[in-house]
């Protein structure tokens, strides 16, 4: 979960606000579901991008009891996603390795789903401290 966070925080951080602001219209690619968008539709797409990433900084930060399912659905939309990605890609070869790719997000999906405890236990401790003050 660190290293799932350090990564929201780049992309918080770092390549969402180059990619939004300073990347050239032109240049510009997002993929949502698998399904490649470019111009406008990519600027607005890496808008959404932006809060997702942020929440999962905020969310893993924190350990906040929302992040259970959504940070494990959203990994799972990932690995949808890069399959359908590359069944729609011309090139014959990247559908195995979009499976591949797939397969490795889903199983990282399957570890966000069964960290539920750990998303709980910072809700216990967060009702806990509020009961103290």
């Amino acid at each position: 979960m660190n290293g799932l966070m350090l990564f929201c925080a780049f992309m918080t951080f770092i390549y969402l606000p180059w990619d939004i602001f300073i990347k050239p219209l032109a240049e510009d690619q997002e993929v949502w579901f698998g399904v490649l968008f470019t111009g406008w539709s990519a600027k607005f797409g890496a808008i959404g991008h932006w809060f997702v990433y942020g929440a999962g900084v905020l969310g893993f930060w924190k350990m906040k009891s929302w992040m259970f399912p959504w940070a494990s659905l959203y990994t799972l939309q990932i690995a949808i996603g890069m399959f359908v990605w590359s069944y729609l890609d011309d090139r014959s070869e990247s559908v195995v390795r979009g499976a591949l790719i797939a397969i490795l997000f889903t199983l990282l999906a399957i570890a966000l789903f069964r960290a539920k405890p750990r998303f709980n236990k910072a809700k216990a401790d967060e009702l806990e401290d509020n009961q103290e003050k």
